[in-house]
């Protein structure tokens, strides 16, 4: 076990952080896009799910490989060739002029930015103590609220500037620098011997009774938080409560301040919190009931709910991103790549099909001759009943799993 002195964990997550703005950057900023690119290509609200979710499907297919290849050759050989990816993608997606080649270059920067957050998680699982982990997952998920911030307001500001395609050719020249950070600062990785004769899996990882109990809160709540954010609270804001585009991007700047600010607070009590006993399952337990709690006053209120009420969403939704280094700790960290590559499926699987779904319940109900903001309404009536459903599955797996996992052995 390799653990790092402070100042160069400091410096190796501030190399790694600056890769994932941009990365936070280019997953959100089609919420900000949104009315420009319908406008545009003339997208329904299927389209403009699917384009969202395009990027996340392309997220999710690289996982699995993404796992194994963390564990064998490291982060920073890693993270490094699927920046280059991501590169591609946004000079792609400046160029295209169809929303298949939009949706192409969109699946293109989502494999590209697949690395930028677990090949930090894997290097922290062994280069850091188990609460430096859970600051620093929660400082890294800081670091993607700031991109998810400059995606907002800035970009609504450049939009009459220069038009929406430059700011993808900025967004590429990003994460070229991105890229030179990288290789400067973070350190190599040395392959760890494999604990007695069977060689890691991922059938160790499925089988695992935490990572199930797990998989469902990462698919409908943590994805669905994360699906809300990065699109649909944009839409909302502009066809249900009637803002406009600029007050949308306001709404949506404000969502991801409040989300910044939560997870430094995050970062700031995690340590103190496991040392006080209060674990993973006992937090997300007691805390994630609220997110839909007010998932279901946003429903109802309707054309009244806006920015400060999907903020509040959000911010009551992030007790569930403790899941996520939880699952990396209860696996040995030969298995850890793994591990958290196969939880990030199921989260950015979640995203993908609940972006897209509520676009087609949204247009399904519109057929079914709802007006716009009940079709709204009942799209998202849906999500908050598997975002129940998904709840009531981590709470009947305490009866397997009696309190937190102890962190596994290096």
């Amino acid at each position: 076990m390799n653990r790092l002195s402070p100042r160069t964990a400091t410096i190796v997550f501030l190399a790694f952080a600056f890769a994932y703005f941009f990365s936070a950057v280019l997953r959100a900023v089609t919420a900000t896009l949104a009315p420009t690119l319908t406008q545009e290509f003339a997208l329904k609200a299927q389209d403009l799910g699917l384009l969202a979710g395009g990027f996340f499907f392309g997220f999710a297919a690289t996982q699995l490989p993404l796992g194994t290849w963390l564990d064998r050759h490291g982060p920073k050989k890693v993270i490094l060739s699927f920046v280059l990816v991501a590169v591609a993608g946004c000079l792609a997606f400046a160029l295209a002029h169809s929303f298949w080649t939009l949706l192409a270059a969109r699946v293109l920067c989502g494999v590209g930015v697949s690395a930028c957050l677990m090949a930090p998680l894997t290097g922290y699982r062994r280069w850091l103590d188990g609460p430096a982990q859970l600051r620093a997952n929660s400082w890294m998920l800081m670091t993607g609220s700031m991109g998810m911030v400059a995606s907002t307001l800035p970009v609504q500001w450049l939009l009459p500037v220069m038009g929406w395609r430059p700011v993808f050719v900025l967004l590429a020249i990003g994460l070229a620098v991105a890229s030179l950070v990288l290789v400067w600062r973070v350190p190599g990785w040395d392959v760890g011997s494999h604990a007695g004769d069977q060689p890691p899996s991922y059938a160790q990882v499925w089988r695992h009774p935490y990572f199930r109990r797990m998989a469902p809160i990462g698919f409908f709540n943590y994805g669905g938080m994360i699906a809300i954010q990065s699109l649909w609270a944009g839409p909302w804001m502009v066809r249900v409560a009637g803002w406009q585009p600029l007050q949308a991007a306001t709404g949506l700047f404000v969502i991801n301040v409040c989300m910044l600010a939560t997870f430094w607070t995050w970062g700031m009590l995690n340590p103190a919190l496991h040392r006080r006993g209060l674990g993973t399952d006992r937090l997300i337990a007691c805390g994630l009931p609220i997110s839909l709690v007010v998932l279901a006053g946003i429903i109802a209120a309707g054309p009244s709910a806006a920015a400060v009420a999907w903020a509040l969403f959000c911010v009551t939704s992030t007790f569930v991103s403790l899941a996520q280094p939880a699952v990396g700790m209860a696996f040995p960290s030969a298995l850890a790549g793994r591990a958290l590559s196969a939880y990030n499926l199921v989260i950015f699987a979640g995203v993908f099909v609940v972006q897209w779904g509520i676009g087609l319940l949204v247009d399904g109900f519109g057929a079914l001759g709802f007006d716009v903001v009940l079709s709204f309404r009942a799209a998202m009536s849906v999500f908050l009943a598997c975002a129940c459903a998904a709840y009531a599955w981590f709470l009947l797996g305490a009866r397997d799993n009696a309190g937190d996992p102890r962190p596994a052995s290096p």
